[in-house]
Order: C-alpha cells, then structure tokens, then sequence
C-alpha cells in the first residue's frame, strides 16, 4: 500500500452548479449589432474563454495543493532526519565528535540506541502535536466545542504513556485510543526530558500551563506543526505566536520556554505563506517583540542573523550562539543554519556538530528547511532507514487536509456529512 493511500483522504466536493444570467450583461454580453454568425461566434469563444480559464484556474489550485503538502511532508521529515542525525552524538563536545567521526564530524546516521535512523524524543512529540491538532478539529465538527490546548495535552499523555512508565496518575485507558498510539515502534524510551516527563505526570486540568521555570528546548523543538496548521489556514501572526507559546507552556513555565516556540510557529507559518525565511524572521520577531520578556529570545535572534550575515566559520558562530539546551539558543542555532546552508544536508549537518542538543537543533533546522523546500530536498539516502518514515509521512499528510474532511454533523461547522468517512476519521483520530 503506498503511503498517499494510508492517508484519509478527503472527500471531493461537487461544485454546485450556477444559475444562468436571463440578460447578459457587461463584459460577457453579446453585442445587440452581432449578426447571427458573429453571435455565435462570440459566444463560443467567450464559453472557450471560461473554460479555459477555469482549467488554468484547477491547475492551478492542484499545483499549490502538491506545494503546500511537499511543504508538510518535507517540514516533519526534514526534522525527523536532523533528529536521527544528532541522536548519536547529543551529549558529545564537537571535539570529541571529531575524534570519532573525521574532520567534518558527523556527516550519516551513526548507531543510536540499537539502529540507524533512530529518531528521539523530538520527533514524538512533533508527532503527538500534531496529532493533537487534527484531534482538536474532528471534536470540533462531531461535538461542536474543542480546546486545542485541551486536546494537544491529551496527546501529551498518550506520548507520556509511550515510554514505559508506571501509569498516569490522572488519566486512563481511555487515552490510548488512536492510530498514532497504536505504532509500537513509537513505543520506546528514546532520551526524552525530564521537564516533559514531569510537567505531562503533574497534569490535572488539561490544557493549563505547567507551574515550572523551565526554559528548556522541549517547548519549541515540538512545535513546527502549529506553524504549518496556522499557516495553512490563513491565521493572523499573533494569533500563530499565540498557540505556539501557550502549547510549549503545556510543559515549560518560564516565558523564554514559550515564547521562542512562538516565534518558530510564525516562523514556519510565514514560510508556508511563500515568504522567504528572512521575510519570516521580520514577522516573528516583531510579533515577539509585543510580549514581556521578550528580551532574550529577541537578542538570540538578533545575533543568529547578525553572524549569518558574517563571514565566520560556521562551527565558530554556533558556539557563540550558545549549546542549545535552552530554548532561545536553540532556536538561534537552527534559525542561523537555515540561512546559512547551501543545501538541506548542510544545514542539518552544521547544526548537529556542535557541543550540546544536537539532536533538538538539528531537529529545528530541518522542519525549517523542509518547509522552505519541500519533501524533495530531503535525500533519499536519510529517508530510507529512517524510523517511522512511513509514519511520519501520513500523519504530515492528514495535517495537510484535515480541514478538507467532510465528517461530524455539527450545524457550526458546516451541517450533514459524510457518515462513511466520520466514522473511518473518528477511530483513527477520536476527538478526546
């Protein structure tokens, strides 16, 4: 079965058809001084005209639907690679990087727990959000009330469950519901952090923020599906800042910890919108710069730029721009090797050499640069034995078109459905 087809797919609408002008008038009326042949002339070149122009018109809309799912599918595995990429070498100093793998350092997949291609914690948790997103809508249309923040925590649980703990405190079998939950492969302690792991296990109303000063890079590394989701559906930039930050504060209190999330969301948004990522940066950055404490996300950003503009060594820029533990500093290094790759791999490649959170920076880099460019920069050689490839694809792909779904009989969200398709959406995709 090829990937396209595990997706649900959406179902297509028939264009209802218009009622015919009685008197044409204006630009498509016949002129009263036509002769008959000339009428019919007329006539038929302007019906030719129309439909000329409504297929140049499909064409179009098809072409811009291809972009902007290559945009999705790109954004999640282009993070996925740089994640497996930086898992082997996360807690290493470049120096020892170096010693073990050559002079350009790591440049392939290296063995991580007990594969090549290993993604962590980063990629999970990108895909429990994003899960939590299409998960918000199908509630919305079958229920007609939904809580992104809400329904975004659930799938925080449901990934808390994936890592071998004792169970929930709060929360029951009843989470486990869902395609998403349901691949054992997800099901696999893969480094994740102790903020995360601490604020999901402390949660007792879902949706509310975590009560730590955590500023940790767990917050944004997870977010990138908020910027193509807000993006996509032609959402304000404050208002992409503003789900951005409240979903890293699900797990990280210190306002660093949510803001620079905020800023990655406007940022892939903005990309998903055909700005360029300088462009984007422009956006996000004024956006952050109307929040309190804005202060060291705007400096990180400042500086990430300012460096990609200098002739330094790449290597050297990163290390001053921090080791991208904290979310600010995560944030500049990926956003200061996007602009500065020649290529996807380049770009990857230099923000997984460096002491620190290789696996989070390079995860950062690639979602921006997989959105920049689309699935097909990404090399076939990284997608291959990369985990979860499969799955990673379809849930980008959902992401891409669940707005388009025709399911749920709520009258505020667009009345009778397709009974059919709510019911295959609903057990892949429960809305709770």
């Amino acid at each position: 079965m090829s990937e396209d087809s595990r997706a649900v797919r959406p179902k297509t609408k028939g264009r209802k058809p218009q009622a015919a002008s009685l008197a044409p008038q204006g630009r498509g009326a016949v002129p009263r001084e036509a002769t008959g042949k000339q009428k019919g002339r007329i006539v038929h070149s302007q019906a030719r005209s129309r439909q000329t122009g409504r297929s140049v018109h499909r064409e179009q809309k098809e072409a811009e639907a291809v972009l902007m799912r290559s945009r999705f599918v790109g954004c999640l595995l282009g993070g996925a690679v740089g994640d497996a990429l930086g898992a082997p070498v996360e807690f290493m100093k470049r120096t020892e990087i170096l010693e073990r793998f050559g002079a350009k350092g790591i440049t392939a997949y290296a063995p991580a727990y007990g594969r090549i291609g290993a993604i962590t914690d980063d990629t999970q948790m990108t895909l429990f959000t994003a899960e939590g997103l299409i998960r918000t809508w199908v509630r919305l249309c079958t229920k007609g009330i939904a809580s992104v923040e809400g329904m975004t925590a659930y799938a925080y649980v449901r990934w808390y469950k994936t890592q071998g703990l004792r169970p929930h405190p709060h929360y029951g079998d009843r989470e486990e519901a869902g395609w998403l939950f349901q691949q054992e492969a997800l099901h696999a302690r893969r480094g994740p952090g102790e903020t995360c792991l601490s604020a999901i296990r402390h949660m007792t109303v879902m949706g509310d923020p975590a009560q730590n000063d955590s500023k940790g890079c767990g917050g944004v590394m997870r977010i990138a599906p908020v910027g193509l989701v807000m993006g996509q559906g032609g959402s304000s930039p404050s208002d992409t800042f503003a789900l951005g930050a409240k979903l890293a504060a699900l797990t990280h209190g210190h306002p660093t910890g949510s803001l620079a999330a905020g800023a990655l969301a406007v940022i892939i948004a903005e990309i998903v919108r055909d700005k360029t990522l300088p462009e984007a940066l422009v956006i996000a950055r004024a956006c952050l710069r109307k929040h309190v404490h804005h202060e060291e996300t705007e400096q990180a950003l400042a500086q990430a730029q300012r460096l990609a503009a200098s002739p330094i060594e790449s290597h050297v820029a990163i290390a001053q721009l921090g080791q991208g533990w904290v979310a600010e500093e995560a944030l500049a290094i990926a956003v200061y090797c996007a602009l500065t790759a020649p290529t996807f791999i380049d770009g990857v490649i230099h923000a997984v050499n460096h002491d620190g959170d290789s696996d989070s920076t390079g995860a950062m880099t690639g979602h921006i640069l997989g959105a920049l460019h689309g699935q097909a920069v990404v090399p076939e050689s990284f997608l291959a034995p990369l985990e979860l490839r499969d799955v990673i694809t379809e849930i980008a792909s959902d992401l891409c078109v669940f707005r388009e779904w025709d399911i749920g009989e709520c009258e505020d969200v667009g009345g009778r459905s397709n009974r059919a398709l709510s019911e295959t959406v609903w057990q892949k995709y429960p809305g709770f």
